[in-house]
C-alpha cells in the first residue's frame, strides 16, 4: 500500500490550501478489500463552502498535478460543503476518470460512510451527512439493478469486457444481499455470496484469479463463453430480485 498511502498524502496536501472539513474514504479502501494497482480510491472531501469557479478551477489544477503520480487515474473524489451534504439527489463537483463532472452521493455511498466509512482528515461522517433511512437504501438498490443493470444485460457487446463482468456480477450480489438483509457487504464478500445464489462458478472463479490473483484463463474463447455465462445468469437474477422486492 505504499504507493497508495503516498498517493493519498500528495493528495491532501495539495488540498489543504481549500481547509477542508473532512475528508473520507469508502468503497474498497474504508471495506478493508483494497487491491493495490486493481482498485479505485473513492473519496469524499467536504469544503467550507459549495465550490464556485475558482475553488473548481483549483481542483481540477490539483488533480491534474497528481495525474503522473502512480495510481493517480484511479483517484476520485466528490467535494461537498455542509449546506449541500444533505440533499440526496444534488450533484456534486467530482474528479473521475481524470475529468471533471458532477453527480450525487448515492445512499449505497451515504451507507458506506456511516458504516464503514475511512477518516483521513477532519470530521467524521456522522457529523456532517445524515443517516439514510433502510428504505431508502433499498428503493435505491432495487432501482439500480432493474432500470440500470437490466437492460444492460441485453448489450452482448457489453459482456466480453472485464470491467463489465465484474462490477455487474459483484454488484448484483451485494444488492441481494442489501435487499434481503438490509446490510452492506464488501466486493470479496460478494464473491462468496455468488456461488449461493446461483451464479456461474467458472465466472466467479475467474473474477477472483484476476481481482485478487490467481490462474487466469487463457483460452481465446472464453471472453465469449463467459459473456454467455453471464448474460444467462444476470438476466433472469435481477427478474427474480425485482419481482420478489
Amino acid at each position: 500500500m505504499q504507493q497508495t498511502d503516498a498517493l493519498l498524502d500528495r493528495f491532501l496536501a495539495g488540498l489543504a490550501p481549500a481547509s477542508p472539513l473532512a475528508v473520507w474514504a469508502h468503497g474498497s479502501l474504508a471495506a478493508g478489500d483494497h487491491v493495490e494497482g486493481r482498485s479505485d480510491l473513492d473519496l469524499i472531501a467536504v469544503l467550507p463552502q459549495p465550490p464556485g469557479p475558482g475553488a473548481v478551477w483549483r481542483v481540477a489544477v490539483l488533480h491534474n498535478r497528481l495525474r503522473a503520480e502512480p495510481l493517480a487515474g484511479g483517484l476520485h473524489c466528490t467535494y461537498l460543503s455542509p449546506d449541500t451534504a444533505d440533499d440526496a439527489g444534488r450533484r456534486h463537483l467530482t474528479w473521475a476518470h481524470e475529468r471533471l463532472l458532477r453527480r450525487p452521493v448515492t445512499p449505497v455511498t451515504r451507507a458506506e460512510l456511516h458504516t464503514s466509512g475511512r477518516v483521513l482528515h477532519g470530521a467524521p461522517p456522522a457529523d456532517v451527512l445524515p443517516p439514510v433511512p433502510d428504505g431508502e437504501l433499498a428503493a435505491f438498490v432495487l432501482r439500480d439493478q432493474r432500470d440500470y443493470w437490466r437492460p444492460y444485460v441485453d448489450r452482448a457487446d457489453l459482456w466480453t469486457r472485464d470491467v463489465w463482468v465484474d462490477l455487474g456480477m459483484l454488484t448484483h450480489a451485494r444488492a441481494t444481499v442489501t435487499l434481503r438483509e438490509g446490510r452492506l457487504i464488501s466486493k470479496r464478500e460478494a464473491l462468496d455470496v455468488l456461488p449461493g445464489l446461483g451464479a456461474p462458478e467458472e465466472v466467479v472463479e475467474d473474477t477472483r484469479a484476476r481481482r485478487y490473483g490467481g490462474p487466469v484463463t487463457a483460452d481465446a474463447a472464453w471472453p465469449l463463453r463467459r459473456a454467455a455465462l453471464v448474460r444467462g445468469y444476470l438476466g433472469p437474477a435481477i427478474d427474480a430480485l425485482a419481482a420478489g422486492s
